[in-house]
């Protein structure tokens, strides 16, 4: 739900009941089954300025993700900024209306005079803010407002976000890391991490009854192309039962397991399932300890409302990047039915591996990434095709098809030398925009 405050302006000249239709008109295309609207209009620069004052006693007390100051009219600089001053820290849209024809020629209020001596003196004041502004004849920009509320809400979101990670940098991987003070200085999201001997504790004591459930109605429910072990799908059961017993209890947004030097090296189980079940319930996962590559998830989902996937790359070419997973995808990306092949790789034992096959589509591919003290994300859009037939060396003979997809890029080259880690998070469609909104706003430079 994005809490959106509108604020809109005109100044005393400007027929009052002029300013209240447009206002009303632009407060009303805001409405959506998404939004909670806090309207004060019209506000004017009265002398005594009973507006302004009337308006900041409104706005003080509620609490909204953007303000979105609407200019209806010409209205002087000040008397806007006396009315944002108290909620600055907050991010703004400035929002310029347009004129329209009558009789054949056109009316303006003087929108863009009051938008145009805006844009500088907020900038100046370091306000996080959109400048948009409509066309006389041409569809509102609401959209555009919308957007970057959406943008506003997700900031707001991400402030109170948290992860979890059982262990830490699994692999002993660099690039999985984080730094907990300047995550929180700039994104505001919590990372909490917990050893797997509460997992393996929490999982002693599932009763066998909530175990043979979640395999009845959940596992079972998959396509096997293999008949399953029975007792991998109870260690599924039993260590998803207590890693979501611990998500919930500690309102976690978003999980990731010590995998190779911990799931696999320590109990002999690849945790592919576990990661299967976690996603069907709608969490964000990521596997390897992947502090950022979890947070990213965050960001896209609520920016989105997908789940943010993960692939990492296994081949470059020329057009493109051989994507895939070597354990699982959230069914939300599946196209068709969740298929699981049981199998081992290497020295493992047999491993519920989900070799979906993934939507294809255009897609955006992020990553955020923390180098000398300043966050960046990296972002490509691209085509996901189905990829041609592969097998990763080193599982059970005939080798399963994983999961994945051959991403079309415009430029591989660019990307492969800018590229941040081995797991980049999609969503379908061009989300660039949107995603650029809540960079602009948390202070992220895109590369």
């Amino acid at each position: 739900m994005m809490k959106i405050a509108f604020a809109g302006f005109g100044e005393v000249n400007t027929p009052i009941e002029v300013i209240e239709r447009k206002c009303k008109a632009a407060c009303e295309s805001l409405k959506t089954a998404e939004t909670e609207i806090y309207p004060f209009y019209p506000i004017r620069d009265d002398y005594e300025e009973t507006y302004i004052n009337n308006a900041v006693e409104y706005f003080t007390g509620k609490e909204f993700d953007v303000m979105v100051l609407c200019v209806a009219g010409w209205i002087p600089s000040h008397a806007v900024v006396k009315v944002l001053d108290k909620f600055k820290d907050k991010p703004m849209v400035l929002w310029g209306l347009c004129g329209w024809y009558e009789d054949g020629h056109l009316v303006t209020t003087a929108d863009q005079a009051g938008t145009s001596a805006l844009r500088k003196a907020l900038a100046d004041m370091g306000i996080k803010f959109k400048y948009i502004y409509d066309i006389v004849n041409k569809p509102s920009k609401v959209n555009e407002v919308l957007a970057f509320a959406k943008a506003a809400a997700a900031y707001s979101s991400m402030r109170t976000a948290r992860v979890g990670q059982v262990g830490y940098r699994d692999m002993q991987l660099y690039g999985t890391m984080f730094d907990g003070l300047s995550l929180k200085k700039t994104i505001g999201t919590e990372i909490e991490c917990f050893d797997m001997l509460e997992v393996v504790q929490r999982a002693e004591k599932i009763d066998c009854s909530a175990v043979q459930k979640v395999i009845d109605e959940r596992i079972m429910k998959w396509n096997f192309l293999k008949t399953p072990d029975a007792e991998a799908m109870a260690n599924a059961a039993k260590y998803y039962l207590a890693v979501k017993e611990i998500c919930e209890e500690r309102g976690l947004n978003a999980v990731s397991l010590k995998d190779v030097d911990g799931f696999k090296k320590l109990l002999g189980f690849p945790p592919a399932p576990i990661f299967t079940l976690l996603a069907e319930d709608g969490l964000c996962t990521i596997p390897e300890n992947d502090c950022l590559g979890n947070v990213t998830q965050i960001m896209v989902n609520k920016l989105t409302g997908q789940i943010g996937a993960y692939l990492e790359f296994y081949e470059y070419f020329e057009d493109g990047v051989l994507a895939g997973v070597p354990d699982y995808v959230p069914v939300e990306v599946v196209d068709g039915k969740t298929t699981v092949y049981p199998a081992a790789f290497g020295e493992l034992s047999q491993s519920l591996l989900n070799v979906s096959k993934v939507k294809t589509g255009l897609l955006t591919m992020c990553r955020l990434t923390f180098t000398d003290g300043k966050y960046y994300l990296h972002m490509v859009t691209g085509e996901g095709t189905t990829p041609e037939t592969w097998e990763e060396c080193g599982w059970d003979k005939p080798a399963p098809q994983l999961a994945g997809l051959k991403v079309l890029l415009k430029d591989t080259e660019h990307f492969a030398q800018n590229v941040m880690g081995q797991h980049y998070i999609i969503s379908y469609g061009d989300n660039s925009k949107i995603i650029k909104d809540f960079c602009a706003l948390a202070g992220i430079e895109i590369i």
